[in-house]
């Protein structure tokens, strides 16, 4: 009885969470690909666009890792 219970959240609140999860991948990749496109025209070269893509995926998929393991974490200690 001595832990603090958090609420839990409205179900709005949960479904306009997870709903932009569908759009963090996706942005996360075209802001790599920007980026890179406007580097490899400053600087003349062909194969940024690659490396900032990949860059943007991968840390579209750390984001997505981190928020899904604090949501389950949250959901753990919460059922316990």
């Amino acid at each position: 009885m001595g832990q603090d219970m958090k609420k839990q959240k409205p179900l709005m609140a949960q479904v306009a969470e997870y709903t932009s999860l569908a759009f963090l991948l996706p942005a996360s990749a075209l802001v790599g690909y920007v980026m890179a496109y406007f580097l490899d025209k400053a600087f003349g070269t062909h194969f940024l666009h690659i490396v900032f893509l990949l860059l943007g995926i991968a840390a579209g998929f750390v984001q997505l890792i981190r928020v899904l393991l604090r949501d389950t974490r949250n959901t753990d200690n919460n059922g316990a």
